[in-house]
């Protein structure tokens, strides 16, 4: 009887507009064409509850959301998220790729909005134990530029309506994640082609399946 593994947890990050959905989309087929059982899921969402509160958090509103209200819903989402799809998963010798996870938050709640970053180690400890992710891919981009390409795309989440002084927080969070856990960080310069985003992500995805 054969003994399933336990698989892979791969996490894509981004500022806005680096093209995270292209690139989802790509590092979707080519874990797919490597033979991998696939689990494709995001955040905050995933579950039937998950999306639910996806929508409290991104959908505008007059009155604003605390800045801690926002934090706990995103962990509660996550919560909920690992309960019912991302451990299971793994745990069924599946491959997981997630648009956005934790890093988010110590980006956009810790980086952006400010909260204290031990605050989120509790809760990341609180709700994850010692589950983290086996790789991050993060999709890095001048600010400005990623604000452009994002107001392009069309009409604005609540995150993306926020000024660039917020931005600029968020990107520098997730270069300084990327500079704390280089074990598991691979920063891919966004400014390129789609086509030239893609070779920097084959590169690390190659290398990646040369160890799993």
């Amino acid at each position: 009887m054969r003994v399933n593994t336990r698989g892979q947890f791969i996490t894509l990050e981004g500022v806005e507009g680096a093209g995270k959905s292209t690139q989802l989309s790509y590092i979707k087929s080519y874990l797919r064409q490597a033979g991998k059982p696939l689990v494709v899921t995001r955040e905050p969402g995933g579950t039937p509850l998950g999306e639910e509160i996806r929508q409290i958090l991104l959908q505008p509103r007059t009155g604003g959301m605390a800045d801690k209200t926002e934090l706990l819903l995103m962990f509660a989402s996550r919560a909920e998220h690992l309960a019912e799809k991302i451990l299971p998963a793994l745990e069924n010798g599946e491959w997981v790729l997630c648009d956005r996870f934790t890093d988010a938050t110590y980006a956009y709640q810790g980086g952006g909005r400010g909260l204290d970053k031990s605050l989120i180690l509790d809760l990341e400890n609180l709700i994850q134990g010692q589950h983290r992710p086996d790789m991050t891919i993060f999709l890095d981009l001048p600010v400005e530029a990623g604000l452009e390409r994002a107001r392009q795309r069309g009409e604005l989440d609540r995150f993306e309506t926020e000024d660039i002084v917020f931005f600029e927080r968020v990107r520098q969070a997730y270069l300084d994640r990327a500079t704390q856990l280089p074990e598991i960080y691979h920063v891919i310069d966004a400014s390129h082609t789609i086509e030239e985003v893609k070779l920097q992500i084959q590169d690390v995805l190659d290398n990646f399946l040369l160890h799993h």
